[in-house]
């Protein structure tokens, strides 16, 4: 007479499978770039059904930790770059304090008129000259950030004539134009890449980004900056970091 199975292992959950393989990565010392075994090995491996693990390699591949090559199967993925909110660097110093490489490609750099937008984030007139900037920032010659910065022109009379390939926006403001950076605000939310957007970070147009816009100010509480950044979500993360004040 058959007897009734106890194994249930076919019914772990997916958060269970994503364990497992976060837990082989890491037990197994896997650089980026490494090839997973299939999806049928390491269903046998932990016992279970391919639909869970598949599903538990969706999940990874969406935070970032994996990534699929079509036809040829999962891999481990660079890990994310991690940026403070709280954080004013520029990102050439940022990147740099990483270790990492930074290029910068020039889209756009133009002198243009200011519309509602621009005016109601600057504090300027409607029709007020603008300085624009738009950029592809390149971490370890991977396309990663699409920045457009709007700068008030009257501060920065013939700022087009740098070369922001080269040099860091932040510091030519400080060191060219005397401006301090006092402080800044950002808001940050999850969009989808246009395609636009998506060709210029070699993604899929309709892909997860992050797209962060905020205003910076000099030292005299003057706005300077309204910058829009589309950041690619498998590429970077944002955390804030939190203080507790003095207890009184």
């Amino acid at each position: 007479m058959g007897g009734i199975s106890l194994n249930n292992n076919k019914n772990r959950s997916r958060g269970e499978a994503v364990e497992e393989i976060e837990y082989y990565i890491l037990k197994n010392k896997l650089p980026a770039h490494t090839k997973l075994p299939s999806e049928r090995t390491m269903s046998e491996m932990w016992g279970f059904n391919r639909i869970t693990l598949r599903s538990a390699i969706q999940r990874l591949i969406l935070e970032g930790k994996l990534y699929n090559k079509r036809g040829s199967g999962t891999y481990v993925a660079n890990e994310k770059i991690e940026r403070n909110l709280q954080d004013l660097e520029s990102p050439t110093k940022f990147i740099s304090n990483l270790g990492k490489s930074l290029k910068n490609k020039i889209i756009s750099a133009k002198i243009i008129e200011s519309n509602k937008q621009t005016t109601q984030k600057l504090h300027l007139p409607l029709g007020h000259k603008i300085a624009l900037f738009e950029r592809i920032r390149f971490i370890e010659d991977e396309p990663v950030m699409l920045e457009t910065s709007f700068l008030n022109y009257n501060l920065f009379t013939e700022i087009e004539k740098h070369n922001f390939e080269l040099e860091s926006l932040y510091e030519v403001i400080e060191k060219q134009y005397g401006y301090k950076i006092l402080k800044g605000e950002q808001n940050i939310s999850i969009a989808y890449a246009t395609s636009y957007e998506a060709e210029l970070l070699h993604i899929n147009e309709g892909d997860e980004v992050f797209y962060v816009s905020g205003t910076v100010y000099n030292e005299k509480e003057v706005p300077m900056e309204y910058f829009k950044s589309i950041c690619r979500a498998d590429k970077m993360r944002f955390v804030s970091i939190l203080k507790r004040g003095k207890v009184e």
